[in-house]
């Protein structure tokens, strides 16, 4: 049986045009700071025109095969998490087949996994337990997240976002899962949802999804801790993981829902608190679950009191979740990735904890125990392939008015036929893959920019996408 499996290399794209969100507060007339201070936001990334989860899927997965050497022949299964719905029936997974069948591998298992922001990591376990289990080939396996976060105008929109992570799967990974610490919650919610197919806008109650967060957050780190002390024969607390990663719909969450993670262990008397900390909790103890998810008093000081620790082991964690926006699929595993980019160099023999939740509702909490690795393999060589730092710093800032501009247009072509784009490509680095056309046949069409040139573009009697050279 194949052991220590998990991540082994890690890659993640971003579209190159983003919107500050101070910028984006005077444009929509919003009191200085909601956005920023309110949300906890510093950027917004959006797709343009030529951009979808699509071309960023195969953007992210041939850098990731390329910039750490992996022969296509070598992927046997490939699981891809997204809730951006292209089409009902057809799965982004097979777009991305159109790099795998030029290196005649087409014996590749695997398919999309849809519930809102929780698809990635249903992907990410199907392709871990696959590993793990009598059916694995001994190929790698490879998880796509991905996902274009949009909100009509109004209050919602400044929590969108855009990007695609690509995590390859194997056994003795740097990246380990430590699978039996892990906790689910799985519950029946109308949270947040898209029950209109004819809009890419979804139908969302803001106060009920923080609550939903914030009770399936509170399930999962019981279940969690009562896994580990089964596992282990002692209490769990905060003091026993080195840094906590969470699904970042905005990061005032974030801070939330580690502060709720303070509170339970002050409920618990776990050692990672305390006694001053536990003595200005300690008035809070008698609320009940569902009036101490509303208490703006017990959110305040669980802050407050959380700070130190919130400093230490998640703020490492925030970098591209507040400068790229929410990603859905891929907002826990960037947030993930800036914690790479930010503490590579001392990870190893860390563990680590993630909180993924998906609205509707899903939620897991899941361990992970590092080590340094070998290269390419290694915590250091991903995050110099992660390269966060230089993909932040080369990105394009719009004018409010412009984003409005491109939003509109990607709203009246949403689901549409029959068009072509603008096909303007220069804010595009090498190497990124761009939507050309919607046929009549609503067949999506995908080219590649090259060094200095576009790489042609065929495709077959299916309309499926093939890159030339």
């Amino acid at each position: 049986m194949a052991k220590n499996v998990g991540i082994l290399a890690a890659d993640i794209y971003f579209p190159p045009t983003c919107i500050q969100q101070e910028a984006l507060e005077a444009h929509d007339g919003a009191s200085k700071g909601k956005y920023t201070i309110g949300l906890g936001q510093d950027c917004m990334a959006f797709c343009s025109e030529v951009e979808d989860v699509i071309s960023m899927s195969l953007t992210v997965v041939t850098s990731l095969l390329e910039k750490y050497g992996i022969d296509p022949k070598q992927i046997g299964r490939l699981e891809v998490g997204s809730e951006t719905v292209i089409d009902k029936s057809k799965s982004i997974k097979t777009f991305l087949m159109t790099i795998f069948e030029k290196h005649g591998n087409t014996d590749i298992e695997g398919v999309d996994s849809t519930n809102a922001c929780y698809g990635g990591t249903a992907a990410l376990f199907n392709c871990v337990n696959w590993v793990e289990s009598s059916s694995w080939d001994g190929r790698y396996g490879l998880v796509v997240c991905t996902d274009s976060a949009v909100y009509a105008e109004g209050p919602a929109r400044p929590t969108g976002g855009a990007a695609a992570i690509a995590l390859l799967i194997g056994p003795d990974a740097p990246i380990a899962f430590e699978s039996k610490i892990r906790g689910s919650h799985m519950a029946h919610v109308y949270d947040f949802y898209k029950p209109d197919l004819a809009s890419e806008y979804p139908v969302v109650d803001g106060k009920l999804s923080q609550t939903c967060y914030l009770k399936a957050l509170d399930s999962c780190y019981k279940e969690l801790c009562k896994k580990y002390e089964k596992l282990e024969g002692k209490q769990f607390s905060l003091a026993d993981a080195e840094y906590f990663v969470f699904h970042s719909p905005y990061n005032k969450l974030v801070q939330k829902s580690f502060a709720r993670l303070v509170f339970n262990d002050s409920e618990r008397n776990a050692s990672s608190i305390d006694e001053a900390a536990k003595e200005k909790l300690a008035p809070f103890a008698s609320l009940p679950g569902d009036e101490s998810y509303q208490s703006r008093d017990l959110e305040k000081v669980s802050q407050q009191v959380a700070k130190p620790l919130y400093d230490a082991k998640v703020q490492p964690t925030t970098l591209v979740p507040k400068q790229v926006g929410n990603m859905y699929t891929a907002s826990l595993y960037a947030a993930f990735v800036s914690l790479l980019h930010n503490k590579h160099s001392s990870l190893d023999g860390k563990r680590v904890i993630l909180f993924s939740y998906g609205s509707g509702s899903t939620a897991t909490m899941f361990s992970l125990r590092l080590n340094a690795g070998q290269h390419p393999f290694s915590l250091e060589n991903i995050a110099a392939v992660l390269n966060v730092g230089e993909k932040l710093k080369s990105r394009h800032e719009f004018p409010p008015e412009k984003f409005v501009e491109v939003m509109k247009i990607m709203e009246h072509r949403y689901g549409g036929k029959d068009f072509v784009t603008n096909q303007d490509i220069s804010l595009l680095l090498p190497g990124t893959y761009y939507l050309t056309e919607v046929d009549s046949k609503y067949r999506r069409f995908y080219a590649k920019k090259e060094g200095g040139c576009t790489a042609a573009v065929t495709s077959n009697e299916n309309g499926v996408v093939a890159n030339g050279h």
